[in-house]
């Protein structure tokens, strides 16, 4: 009888939690906004074929729906006899067409500009190792690697006694974020010095692979301070899920002091 109660108590709870505010925050459908130019462009692209395809979707099943119940058989309806019909069959091929080609035209656009790496502010060389990056500010004379924090790393492993979940932002942050100014197009090449890996992070609506011997391009503008996260995209050995991404995006001023500090140690050793 307890265990009967204690069953149905525990399916009675599900749909609590279920629909508790912290579980629905991280129940999310749509794709996100993001904090780049490109990254919203894309969110807006993305909205507007929703909708045509939403608007299409019950313009169809309204069309099905009207002719199930109009021409039903029970209702006296008699099928019409005829081969064909050259206006519904030219129809039915040039709107979807039409409807295509008014899609593709703003896509169009936007990959272009998404290929545009022109009249960047700041250049980063991305390389991808099994299982870390590296990150070399080209023209800056500052480059470091960036791995998978100490205790993420020790929480990971095997009978640590560690419970993942009391870790903040557990695999997803790093020794040495990347650090970029707000407000200025960061242009990327992205490259791997072992094997294939993909450079992801979503607020930035960038994914490029890094390939041995093949540089990829990629750019991005971030509007918003903060520090966004992403993951290697690319199953890339046995660590994949252990090389995460961290991007800081900060004032003009506070870039300045980092990238100081920075060059700093390497102004140290040359003397």
């Amino acid at each position: 009888m307890n265990r009967k109660i204690g069953a149905v108590a525990a399916a009675l709870a599900m749909p609590a939690v279920f629909f508790s505010s912290a579980a629905w925050s991280d129940w999310q459908l749509n794709m996100p906004r993001g904090v780049t130019t490109i990254s919203r462009e894309v969110y807006g692209l993305h909205m507007l074929i929703l909708w045509v395809c939403v608007v299409i979707g019950v313009a169809v099943y309204a069309a099905m729906v009207v002719a199930i119940v109009r021409y039903r058989k029970s209702g006296g309806a008699t099928p019409a006899k005829f081969s064909h019909n050259t206006t519904a069959e030219v129809a039915w091929t040039a709107i979807p067409a039409v409807i295509l080609v008014l899609m593709a035209i703003p896509a169009a656009e936007s990959l272009v500009r998404i290929e545009d790496t022109t009249e960047s502010g700041l250049t980063i060389k991305i390389t991808g190792y099994q299982w870390r990056w590296h990150y070399d500010y080209i023209d800056e004379d500052v480059q470091f690697f960036s791995t998978l924090d100490r205790e993420s790393n020790v929480a990971r492993r095997r009978d640590s006694g560690i419970d993942p979940y009391s870790v903040e932002n557990y695999l997803l942050e790093v020794d040495n974020p990347v650090v970029v100014p707000v407000d200025t197009k960061v242009r990327i090449l992205i490259t791997a010095a072992d094997v294939v890996h993909s450079w992801w992070v979503p607020d930035f609506a960038v994914k490029k692979d890094a390939v041995p011997g093949y540089i990829n391009e990629s750019w991005f503008h971030a509007t918003e301070e903060g520090t966004f996260r992403g993951q290697c995209a690319e199953l890339c050995g046995m660590d994949h899920g252990y090389m995460p991404i961290v991007v800081e995006v900060v004032g003009r001023d506070e870039y300045d002091d980092w990238l100081a500090e920075r060059a700093m140690p390497a102004l140290t050793l040359a003397e």
